[in-house]
């Protein structure tokens, strides 16, 4: 992998002002592209904007919460009046949905959802009119990478309606995948297993959740850069002949 292998490239990533949409900005910037971090937490993202400028990196921060599906087209408008052309999306934001089925409130459900399966569809399906719009899906470079995770492949305590959003990403995945191979956009997810974000901070440092973590088959959760090759060979050249394809990375975590 090169400096500048993503060079002239732009990114969009939604939550990109923590956990690990903060670091997939950090290593697309790296990696030579320009980035536009979307997130609803507009302090976190201009302090995070001026480390990468300062480092000699484009970036900008947009304002976005992928909730108001209505804003996320304004949006990437946005990033490509600052940034050029969109090529890269990275459907980051999500929410845990966690609960019990029986007590869980409808209107959890009904969040988990909004956020974590409709903003990936509204999102991708934007992106893929700038992409096609722009030229950049004709010359081979549209790319969109959905984070799902091992929780829509198996079914996890308590999480049900989680699980079950993120078995719609994996579709979505495919199905957009299929739909759009004749367009040359590239369409992926990345399924990731436990990684220790704010979203489960608190959990892993309970009782209960070191009791998780020892059941794994290595009793430890990834380190946060477990996912960035994944990331990088899905966002560049390599790409050009993967589609559809979800990427699990969980350590065994799911064995």
């Amino acid at each position: 992998m090169t400096r500048l292998s993503l060079e002239n490239r732009t990114a969009f990533i939604t939550g990109a002002s923590s956990g690990l949409g903060l670091n997939f900005a950090r290593i697309l910037s790296a990696a030579g592209a320009r980035v536009a971090l979307a997130a609803r937490r507009t302090d976190r993202l201009e302090a995070e904007v001026a480390a990468i400028r300062a480092s000699g990196g484009q970036a900008t921060a947009i304002a976005l919460d992928v909730m108001d599906a209505e804003t996320i087209g304004a949006a990437m408008d946005q990033a490509q009046a600052a940034l050029g052309p969109l090529s890269i999306l990275v459907n980051n934001a999500g929410v845990s949905g966690e609960g019990a089925a029986l007590s869980l409130p409808v209107e959890r459900l009904d969040q988990t959802f909004d956020v974590n399966v409709r903003a990936v569809y509204v999102a991708a399906r934007e992106a893929a009119r700038r992409m096609i719009d722009s030229g950049v899906a004709a010359r081979e470079e549209a790319r969109i990478i959905n984070i799902a995770s091992i929780a829509g492949m198996t079914q996890l305590p308590g999480l049900t309606a989680y699980c079950a959003s993120k078995a719609a990403v994996v579709s979505l995945t495919q199905g957009l995948a299929r739909e759009w191979a004749s367009r040359n956009i590239a369409v992926n997810a990345i399924a990731p297993g436990y990684i220790e974000t704010e979203m489960n901070a608190d959990w892993f440092a309970t009782e209960p959740g070191r009791n998780q973590i020892s059941s794994f088959p290595r009793r430890r959760l990834m380190d946060g850069d477990a996912l960035d090759q994944a990331l990088m060979l899905l966002s560049g050249p390599a790409a050009r002949f993967i589609t559809g394809s979800i990427i699990t990375i969980d350590d065994g975590q799911s064995l």
